[in-house]
């Protein structure tokens, strides 16, 4: 899984020169814009200049040359070393970012990012609902490319707005479509929709073998995790530690959750998000599908990928290395810090996030999760060590479960309550493909939409 350095051979430079003239001629290889034979006389220009200026002794010394691929190589976040097929650079440097599930809390932030940074550009945006709002995000950015309640579908919208990057922000398993599409596509994914791997985390990494697109993590915890893998031999890994906030009702025991209402649930202490992964948070449900999301992303069994509660939320994750040593990603609770790094990959852009000031009195306090109290955290573990389809049911009842909770149809310790019988009811074999996803996600939603009906007072 290391990488080690891999000297060129004799046709090395030549076959790298001709990769540098590919790059300026056609902005990207594959490129399906058409260019005007003026621009493309000044790009051939262009690239006559550069290749002469490589220092020619440099070039007498080509046998020792070597070829850096990043040193962490896990299964989704960097991808797999291949030739990528879709957009890998612009000749402008302008970065084209197709925007799904814009009118979401994670899709706001995203607008203030892009609106901020001359060198990104918005060509498609998306949302479920909220058309108005998404046709005024286009007109206000000259975006030709949108799709409104899935139409048309997310997928079909990547393809036809050639996006350098995609941020999906979709809430829940609708944004899965969109997600085999970037990556099997070879277009860089910066993922906030964790389902998509939750659900369908085998069928992902095989769209990205196929398709050579990267993950860029853009939830926090993940975000930081890749971060701190970064440059780093897989085999000096121990494990990872994902850190919880632990969310509104951190602290309580089981009975005191029999009465707690949508309200109390949405009162997050240190984040703000959308209503879904707010619950989610308040279940502990957000952390156990961030556990699986990690696994797929990073390569590592369950075994070796922990939770711990962090009530103020200043260190998003760690990575325990096997000499004893620890790395940890500190940082304000603040979205547009992840989202900003993903977008920009690998530039680091500013954002307007201070620098964390170390002696204004920090507390860095960790404990363990109480699984007794919220045992959504559990379900999920036992969920993903079951593999299969059991993540994609999990996901589904979980979805249900939410939905009904929020509408006042659930009690809060419901939401637990119908995963589990349904993760109890149904078999989970693997599904071979998208469709038979689909079908096991739509039985699943029947099943746990039954059996919350059964709990409605």
């Amino acid at each position: 899984m290391g990488n080690s350095a891999v000297p060129l051979d004799d046709g090395g430079v030549d076959r790298g020169l001709d990769l540098v003239g590919q790059v300026l001629l056609d902005g990207r290889p594959n490129d399906r814009r058409a260019r005007s034979p003026g621009s493309r006389r000044v790009l051939v220009q262009q690239r006559d200049e550069l290749v002469g200026e490589l220092d020619e002794d440099l070039l007498a010394s080509h046998d020792h040359m070597m070829a850096y691929v990043p040193t962490w190589d896990a299964p989704a976040a960097h991808g797999p070393r291949r030739e990528r097929h879709g957009p890998v650079s612009r000749l402008d440097g302008v970065k084209r970012v197709a925007l799904l599930g814009a009118t979401g809390s994670i899709g706001r932030q995203a607008l203030d990012i892009i609106d901020a940074h001359p060198g990104l550009e918005l060509c498609a945006v998306a949302a479920g609902s909220r058309g108005e709002e998404v046709e005024q995000i286009a007109r206000d950015r000259d975006v030709r490319h949108i799709s409104i309640g899935g139409s048309p579908p997310l997928d079909a919208l990547v393809q036809a707005s050639e996006p350098d990057v995609v941020l999906n922000a979709v809430v829940g398993f609708a944004g899965l479509p969109a997600t085999l599409a970037a990556i099997e596509g070879g277009i860089d994914l910066a993922l906030a929709n964790k389902e998509s791997l939750v659900a369908a985390g085998a069928l992902a990494l095989a769209a990205q073998e196929r398709g050579g697109g990267r993950i860029l993590p853009v939830d926090s915890e993940h975000s930081a995790v890749f971060q701190c893998l970064e440059g780093r031999l897989p085999e000096t890994v121990d494990t990872l530690v994902l850190t919880a906030s632990g969310g509104p009702f951190r602290g309580r025991v089981r009975d005191e959750l029999i009465d707690v209402t949508p309200a109390d649930a949405l009162a997050h202490p240190t984040w703000s998000m959308g209503p879904k992964i707010t619950v989610d948070s308040a279940t502990l449900m957000n952390k156990g599908l961030e556990l699986i999301e990690a696994h797929f992303l990073f390569g590592l069994p369950y075994s070796r990928i922990e939770v711990v509660v962090h009530p103020t939320s200043v260190v998003h994750s760690l990575v325990r290395f096997r000499d004893g040593a620890a790395l940890a990603h500190l940082g304000y609770p603040d979205m547009r810090v992840p989202i900003s790094f993903a977008l920009t990959y690998p530039e680091r852009a500013p954002t307007p996030i201070p620098p964390l000031d170390l002696a204004s009195g920090l507390t860095l306090e960790f404990r363990a999760p109480d699984e007794e109290a919220f045992p959504c955290l559990r379900l999920a573990r036992e969920a993903g060590e079951a593999g299969g389809t059991a993540p994609c049911v999990l996901n589904a009842a979980n979805e249900v479960a939410v939905a009904a909770f929020l509408a006042g149809e659930l009690s809060f310790l419901g939401i637990a309550e119908v995963v589990e019988r349904t993760l109890d009811a149904l078999e989970a074999p693997a599904a071979r493909d998208l469709h038979g996803l689909v079908e096991i996600d739509a039985e699943s939603r029947r099943t746990a939409q039954a059996l919350t009906r059964e709990l409605v007072p």
